[in-house]
């Protein structure tokens, strides 16, 4: 056994770190967080100044074990989990770990740090190791703590006032709201007519258009024109005083400088990868943490090709710098290089700038030099990255814009306008993605031909194009995060979670690449901005995460956050539990009254989703009930549409055996039914419009898939033999058997069959079903048995730096271990 032990988070990165340490180091993973807190209520204890009880992680029980018998045999130990302040805790927990199974008395504890894997990098980080930031820890620990406390006491809140199995969550829930918010903005929105007036210019040496500039003596503005009789009126006008002929009253060339972006962020390269390779942010995220923890790449071995990708700085190091310039020169020539590197500075008031930006390890990789031993989309992002990183370090662009007049009589001018390049500069590399074009960006590229002040040109045509302005666009992920980032809500390595949990509850639905909130979402959001204002407020959820990036850097102590938050918090959670009304929770509203029956007709949020009511629970008939089409919100159904969920389920004739064929909707879906028989519809069925030709199809193919199904039947029925998702199996309706490895299902005898179904365990029970209780978004992962569990107190703050101190508690805090400050 090697006389050191090196820790890392993944097992790719061991692999890869392994090879550089050489044998002196056994480099192991801890595969990512080795503990959590219990998943039960109480794991945080407000009263105990927020003492948190951790277990190991069952499925890194192994791995943690594998590291405490490597620990035994080894002289010193390296923490080198990622450089955020999630690796710093859990490089803490690995330690305490350790420390409570007495496996570090008398050996040396080091922290080190790398933002890239590389041989030389690796080997500077172990050759100057730090201590434990027990301040980046602490962060760290009231975040874990905030977000429980949030979840296991909000969640229960909406199940018992808006539906079973909700959650909330500290961060998500803003996010939400958000996209809530633009969705009712996009609701409320009346679209407005307009009209624009372009001139067609046929100039001699190349024809080209122009925006009315000016109408009657006055600027025109969007809104001068805004129904068909104006706009044509306004043309005939503009056509007879310019009586085929528009003059040139001024011309106008501008040069300007566009400076490069500055290089990746984790935000900004979540944002680029959306707009220009349409990736996903946790598929982005992923993709570059196999860029940065290595692929092998010819003669060079594994090698980790771009920096952490965690980062919310703009900097790069003097010698990545140094290369960049190198590469510049060599392949854009000297001119594309400016006098002096070009610095950014970043907008995150948190940015740590010993942290780099996201960049190659080293520019000389050029994409197409790896791009073999990538996959297709590891090359595209690679590419992505290298060309950015290699455009921030290059010449300004320069380009001109040429603005041309052009009078249209006394009083009225048309304007046209080109930008072309004169340098390209770093635009020859990479030019920054747009989620919106304006007017500049059309005229880019487009060459006027030349023209002086009093030229003639004719005049084709004036065209008059109608237009109604558009409700402001759906949030993207890119421009989710980008707002998200704006308003300083969560932090870059967050954004791929908060998506992923506001999608994986099924809040959100993408939508053409849109988020759309679903009816549930809607409710949830609705019930905490009106319950819980201040907790998913923006501006409130920022400045939280402000206090926990103090914390972070030493300057506020963790235990008084938390009180402020906690115990107006949870005041406010046992107040909303007695008085907020459910049916107002859950976001019903009346429609109107059914003329059949004089009943009112509502529509609300149910336990299998949104569904329309006729009458009450009160009226002496029991209410008509109708499950909301897919597409139709309880937001935005009208009285005249929810009538028509009623006309469900129909008759569409019969059968050839007589019976009736109806279609309805259920539990699972539309479906058609014959007897006892029923058969879903397809996705393309509409059950408000299907025959019965195509529903005795549905019904015939129901059946002869039933009828494949079964291989053997045996006393009627009651014992089958049947083709399963699995493979085949025995049933007599209350057990299932599995077959004999060694028999084919055909050859299979009634005696044989009832002989496995009584060796065959019971099934096991339905507990919780598909809406039963679910965990709430922060509630810790599963984790190892009770006899494991250790009752944990955050590190204190500014720890002492070499002494291992076991200070006893007073009996009020029995269970409490304050965290050893022994230095590491």
């Amino acid at each position: 056994m090697a006389k050191n032990l090196l820790i890392v988070e993944s097992p790719a990165k061991a692999k890869t770190i392994n090879k550089y340490l050489g044998k002196d180091f056994t480099v192991l993973a801890s595969y990512g967080h080795v503990r959590d807190l219990v998943p039960k209520e109480g794991a945080v204890a407000p009263d105990r100044e927020f003492a948190m009880n951790y277990a190991v992680i069952d499925k890194n029980e192994r791995h943690v074990d594998a590291i405490a018998k490597a620990a035994a045999k080894a002289d010193s130990l390296y923490l080198a989990t990622d450089l955020d302040r999630e690796g710093e805790a859990i490089s803490w927990h690995i330690s305490e770990i350790l420390r409570e199974r007495g496996l570090l008395e008398g050996k040396d504890v080091h922290r080190v740090v790398f933002s890239e894997i590389t041989p030389r990098a690796i080997k500077d980080a172990v050759d100057n190791p730090r201590d434990l930031s027990l301040d980046l820890v602490n962060a760290q620990q009231a975040r874990r703590a905030l977000d429980y406390l949030v979840g296991f006491n909000l969640s229960p809140v909406l199940w018992r006032k808006v539906q079973r199995g909700l959650s909330a969550g500290r961060v998500q829930s803003p996010a939400l709201r958000m996209i809530v918010e633009r969705e009712e903005e996009i609701e409320r929105f009346v679209p407005r007519e307009y009209w624009s007036m372009d001139a067609d210019v046929a100039h001699a040496t190349q024809p080209f258009r122009a925006r009315l500039l000016r109408l009657n003596g006055k600027k025109f503005e969007q809104f001068d024109l805004t129904n068909a009789t104006d706009a044509h009126a306004a043309r005939e006008a503009l056509l007879k005083a310019a009586n085929g002929t528009l003059v040139v009253a001024d011309v106008q060339s501008k040069e300007r400088k566009r400076r490069p972006a500055a290089p990746f962020t984790t935000s900004t390269l979540q944002q680029e990868a959306a707009r220009k390779l349409g990736f996903t942010t946790s598929r982005t995220m992923r993709l570059a943490q196999q860029l940065y923890e290595g692929i092998a790449i010819g003669d060079e071995g594994v090698v980790g090709l771009i920096t952490y990708m965690r980062t919310d700085s703009t900097s790069l190091s003097d010698d990545a710098i140094a290369e960049l310039r190198d590469v510049i020169g060599r392949d854009y020539g000297n001119k594309a290089l400016p006098e002096t590197p070009n610095v950014y500075k970043t907008k995150s008031k948190n940015a740590q700038e010993a942290h780099e930006a996201v960049r190659p390890t080293s520019a000389l990789r050029r994409p197409a030099s790896v791009a073999s031993a990538l996959s297709d989309e590891q090359r595209k992002l690679y590419d992505l990255i290298w060309k950015r990183t290699v455009a921030s370090q290059m010449q300004h662009a320069t380009l001109n814009t040429v603005s041309v007049d052009l009078a249209c009589g006394a009083d009225s001018a048309f304007r046209a306008s080109g930008t072309t390049v004169v340098d390209p500069g770093f635009l020859a590399v990479y030019e920054e993605g747009r989620d919106q074009k304006n007017a500049e960006d059309e005229d880019e590229g487009r060459k006027l031909p030349r023209m002086a002040v009093g030229d003639r040109v004719p005049l084709t045509d004036i065209l008059a194009e109608q237009h109604f302005t558009e409700p402001p666009p759906r949030f993207s992920e890119a421009s989710l995060v980008k707002a998200l980032e704006e308003y300083g809500i969560g932090r870059p390595s967050t954004y791929a979670s908060i998506i992923q949990t506001l999608l994986g509850r099924e809040y959100v639905t993408l939508d053409a690449r849109r988020f759309r909130p679903t009816d549930v979402g809607r409710a949830v959001s609705r019930f905490l901005s009106g319950h819980f204002a201040q907790y998913v407020d923006y501006e409130f959820t920022a400045r939280l995460e402000d206090e926990l990036d103090a914390v972070s850097r030493g300057e506020e102590d963790w235990v008084p956050l938390m009180q402020r938050f906690w115990s107006p918090f949870k005041a406010l959670v046992d107040e909303k539990i007695e008085t907020v009304d459910k049916s107002e929770a859950s976001g019903s509203r009346q429609l109107g009254v059914d003329e059949a029956t004089g009943k009112p007709i509502s529509v609300r949020l149910g336990r299998f989703g949104p569904f329309v009511q006729i009458g009450t629970k009160e009226d002496e008939d029991k209410p008509k009930f109708a499950s909301l089409r897919a597409g139709q919100s309880m937001h935005t159904i009208t009285l005249p549409e929810a009538l028509e969920l009623f006309k469900l389920p129909r008759n569409l004739g019969q059968a050839p055996d007589g019976d009736d064929i109806t279609v309805g909707i259920g539990r699972f879906g539309p479906f058609v039914k014959h007897g006892k028989i029923y058969a879903s519809l397809k996705p393309e069925d509409d059950p408000y419009t299907v025959e019965l030709p195509r529903a005795l199809q549905l019904l015939q193919e129901k059946a002869e898939a039933a009828a494949n199904r079964v291989i053997s039947s045996f006393n009627d029925g009651a014992i089958q033999v049947l083709r399963g998702r699995y493979g085949p199996y025995i049933t007599d309706g209350s057990k299932n058997a599995r077959m004999p490895k060694d028999r084919e299902p055909e050859s299979l005898t009634e005696a044989e069959c009832v002989e496995l179904l009584a060796a065959a365990p019971d099934k096991p029970k339905r507990g919780g079903g598909r809406f039963g209780k679910k965990k709430a978004d922060d509630a810790p992962k599963k984790t190892a048995a009770a006899k494991k569990e250790t009752v944990k107190k955050a590190p204190a703050k500014k720890a002492a730096a070499k002494k291992t101190a076991t200070k006893k508690t007073a009996a009020k805090k029995a269970a409490v271990k304050k965290a050893p400050a022994k230095k590491t």
